[in-house]
């Protein structure tokens, strides 16, 4: 019970950072919704959602590797968290530079040919995450909790504040001033916006630079194949992840069946009502930064199975408890977007749902991972993933956004279907 006591601790400290600093962060929904039109907030929309499945990606599951590969007897715990940040800052500074001189064809492709800027940002901000990732990680496995939250919310408070120096201050600046209205340009805000992120993310890495001293930077070829064969099918597992949490987002502009600037409109407003789902999501974010390291310290000991379904029957609970706090006052949270927006809120319920089976969905995935049959992990994830390519193609083009909230619902409760009867054959009939 202690343990499940400090994984309730942990999950409230993280909860801090994620709950808090993101709820801080998404207030800045409002400003974007209420001071931009729903096809400029498209396109802030498209892009976080393309993030997402690179940050998959640069990240090739080391977080999942270091967490298991440091627990394993005879392996140094240092040695496994250096070669890892080696590999990543390798990959990360070849991946900036190749976006570097692709940039104009990128954005080009992506129907922004006046605005590399956008692809260059995020290229710059995905490096730094990346670089991120494994320190984060490192102080999830010391149980350095707060350290985290305060490094994760110094980053939130700093996009919120460049964010509105940006689009609110500087604009009055402008207009007072001749020599920053010469620099200053209003009809770049949404680039604005991926400045802010890109600034932030760069002090986010400066604050973690403790985490790289001392660190032995080293490819080790033997060392890292074992390492990589085990991280890479969370890749896979995370990309198909992204499918089903980013994928509508990605593609709406291309499925929905008007002309570019109505599709990017219907792209904001499913953006900003995806927004009000945020309780959900940050609850299950928190639980997964916690519940990961608590799930493989108790891996072993008598009672872990029961320890599991206890953690599992509480996460239900709160999590059917926030479903009905959104669904139940929508129309107070509803004023957390502009009205513009709010013509969209009937995927708001859904979506919330949707969210609750995955957080079920990350309680049962405990059981691969520990018996290190990723790669059956890997497989549920993209049967997931091809179920919501499927419903979206089906589904946008006469539903719309609704058809892509519906697709969610019905591919995260598979995923938490067939993960819970593949755990149940193989936890009975290991030798499979």
């Amino acid at each position: 019970m202690s343990s499940i006591r400090q994984l309730v601790s942990q999950t409230a400290i993280y909860g801090l950072s994620s709950i808090l600093g993101r709820f801080l962060n998404y207030l800045l929904v409002p400003l974007y919704t209420y001071t931009f039109a729903a096809g400029q907030y498209g396109v802030v929309s498209e892009f976080y959602a393309y993030a997402g499945f690179f940050a998959v990606l640069l990240a090739f599951g080391l977080e999942t590797g270091y967490f298991r590969f440091r627990q394993k007897p005879g392996l140094d715990a240092q040695k496994v968290y250096a070669c890892s940040l080696s590999f990543l800052l390798v990959s990360s500074l070849i991946f900036f530079v190749a976006v570097w001189f692709c940039a104009s064809d990128l954005s080009l492709s992506l129907q922004y040919p006046d605005h590399p800027e956008y692809v260059l940002s995020f290229a710059g901000i995905l490096a730094l995450d990346a670089l991120s990732a494994l320190p984060f990680a490192r102080l999830r496995a010391e149980n350095r909790a707060w350290r985290f939250a305060g490094i994760k919310l110094t980053e939130i408070l700093l996009t919120i504040a460049l964010n509105l120096a940006f689009l609110l201050w500087l604009p009055v600046l402008a207009s007072e001033y001749a020599l920053i209205a010469e620099y200053y340009q209003p009809q770049q805000a949404v680039a604005y916006i991926f400045y802010a992120n890109l600034i932030a993310s760069g002090v986010k890495l400066l604050l973690l630079l403790p985490q790289f001293k001392a660190v032995n930077f080293t490819l080790d070829k033997q060392f890292l194949a074992p390492l990589l064969r085990y991280s890479l099918p969370m890749v896979i597992i995370g990309l198909a992840g992204m499918v089903n949490e980013m994928l509508d987002r990605a593609i709406l502009k291309q499925l929905l069946p008007y002309d570019n600037q109505t599709n990017l409109k219907m792209l904001g407003i499913y953006g900003a009502c995806y927004k009000l789902s945020i309780l959900m999501t940050l609850f299950v974010q928190a639980f997964r930064y916690a519940g990961e390291p608590f799930f493989f310290a108790y891996a072993g000991r008598s009672d872990a199975k029961a320890a599991y379904a206890l953690v599992m029957r509480y996460f239900v609970i709160a999590g059917v408890a926030i479903f009905l706090l959104v669904t139940l006052y929508i129309d107070f949270f509803k004023y957390f977007i502009g009205e513009e927006y709010r013509q969209g809120l009937a995927v708001v319920p859904i979506l919330l749902l949707a969210n609750l089976c995955l957080g079920i969905y990350v309680n049962l995935s405990v059981w691969y991972k520990l018996s290190d049959r990723t790669g059956l992990g890997a497989w549920v994830a993209l049967a997931g993933a091809v179920l919501t390519i499927g419903l979206n193609i089906l589904w946008i083009p006469e539903w719309g956004y609704l058809g892509s909230a519906w697709a969610t619902l019905v591919c995260y409760a598979f995923m938490t279907l067939l993960s819970w009867g593949l755990g149940v054959i193989f936890i009975r009939f290991p030798i499979l």
